[in-house]
């Protein structure tokens, strides 16, 4: 015999959403059912629909901290294509998962050839330390040096600077590409030195660790800066094909035909111009 799902009572759906618990009433019809069948204790069922909910916030909540990262929603390890051509120690993947050297505030090179999938893996932590309630800051190394630079022109460097030595996890990506001027070396080195031993750093760069001490401007900056690092490190490796070709749009044979391209509202210049005032 076949359960009807119960219809809610709409006073109780009204009560639930001044309570700030309307998505309760979403799945609130199923858990009565499945209580229902399972003949569970009123104790059980209210424990089932709060641990619901606890469950949406805390993941609501992880998706925001992850917006507000920078981070790519679809670089999530989940999401990771296990049949790419390319290899890694999946030990050290499995340490790194952990999210211990967060708590030991070690820090974290991904090295490799171009699109072997370094960024990838290197947000994916972060969604990791997002859903653990770390704070993180993903951008690229070239774009943090340029705001740096940028900074010291309206005074607002020592802001940033904080910003960059306290958040929980800092991912730069793409670090040495090319070689660093004098301040950006001076920017380099302060990061390193006021993050190692505090707060982690996760950094995916196409050169070893050796070749960033030409990339510095001041050879005794990048020694002492390179050494910091790369001794409070772990090494991840990755090797193989390039893994973008996976990234890359297809179509879909199962979607559906497209339709016509949808107009960005515009404001109207009058409108615009009231808004001004």
């Amino acid at each position: 015999m076949t359960t009807q799902t119960p219809v809610l009572n709409p006073e109780l759906v009204d009560a639930l959403k001044r309570l700030r618990l309307g998505r309760i009433a979403l799945s609130l019809p199923e858990r009565l059912v499945l209580a229902d069948k399972q003949d569970m204790s009123f104790d059980d069922l209210l424990l089932m629909i709060l641990t619901d909910e606890i469950s949406r916030r805390d993941s609501a909540a992880a998706d925001h901290r992850a917006e507000e990262a920078g981070l790519d929603s679809s670089m999530r390890l989940e999401l990771w294509d296990k049949t790419a051509k390319v290899s890694f120690d999946k030990r050290m993947l499995s340490e790194l998962v952990s999210l211990r050297f967060l708590e030991a505030h070690r820090h974290v090179v991904v090295l490799g050839p171009v699109g072997v999938g370094k960024t990838f893996i290197a947000q994916a932590l972060g969604h990791i330390a997002c859903r653990h309630c770390y704070h993180v800051r993903f951008s690229r190394a070239d774009t943090v040096l340029r705001t740096l630079k940028q900074s010291r022109f309206d005074n607002s460097r020592d802001a940033l600077m904080i910003a960059l030595t306290s958040v929980d996890l800092l991912i730069l990506d793409d670090f040495a590409l090319e070689p660093m001027g004098k301040e950006e070396s001076k920017d380099v080195y302060q990061l390193f030195l006021e993050r190692t031993g505090r707060a982690s750093m996760i950094i995916s760069s196409n050169r070893d660790t050796a070749e960033w001490l030409a990339m510095f401007d001041d050879v005794l900056l990048a020694q002492s800066a390179v050494d910091r690092f790369k001794n409070a490190a772990y090494d991840f490796v990755i090797e193989g094909e390039s893994y973008r070709p996976r990234l890359k749009p297809t179509l879909d044979a199962n979607d559906p035909p497209p339709t016509s391209p949808a107009t960005k509202a515009r404001m109207h210049p009058r409108s615009h111009a009231r808004l001004q005032r």
